[in-house]
């Protein structure tokens, strides 16, 4: 299996729900089935059907949290020395030469990935454009819109 990249931050947030579904959610529908199942005739009983599509989930959800965990390479912001380029875990302040907009994102893993909270998958277009430049580059996103230009003001690793 390959490594899964994670920031300290979402390994941490990974472990949380791994931790919930377990010592939480994982005893509550095990609860409801046995109520479900007390209710008699099984065939037709929709709450057991519903608690057994939840503990579906759930087990599928936590198995695939562990192996996440498992694979995973936490890379700490903090401890980046990457010489001011963009890597993962960066924060990347950028202008948008068309319209003079400032955003800034972080580029993190796939299940981090955020864009309310200004945080980008590393597989996306914009990640992809800039991984590997540094401050003062202009670099080019194929987004659904057509072509934008963004200039990279500054990186940071925090």
């Amino acid at each position: 299996m390959s490594t899964v990249p994670l920031t300290k931050r979402g390994a941490a947030l990974l472990k949380e729900e791994l931790q919930r579904l377990k010592s939480k959610d994982r005893p509550e529908v095990i609860n409801a089935i046995a109520e479900a199942r007390a209710q008699g005739d099984l065939s037709e009983n929709a709450e057991y059907e519903s608690a057994k599509e939840r503990q579906s989930f759930i087990e599928g959800r936590i198995a695939d949290l562990e192996g996440k965990l498992g694979a995973a390479q936490i890379v700490d912001p903090a401890e980046l020395s990457a010489d001011g380029r963009v890597v993962f875990a960066a924060t990347v302040d950028l202008e948008n030469l068309d319209s003079g907009e400032k955003v800034t994102y972080q580029i993190v893993g796939l299940d981090e990935a955020d864009i309310k909270e200004s945080k980008v998958s590393v597989t996306s277009p914009i990640a992809r454009a800039l991984i590997g430049k540094s401050a003062g580059d202009v670099v080019a996103v194929e987004a659904p819109s057509g072509v934008k230009e963004y200039e990279i003001l500054e990186v940071r690793y925090v």
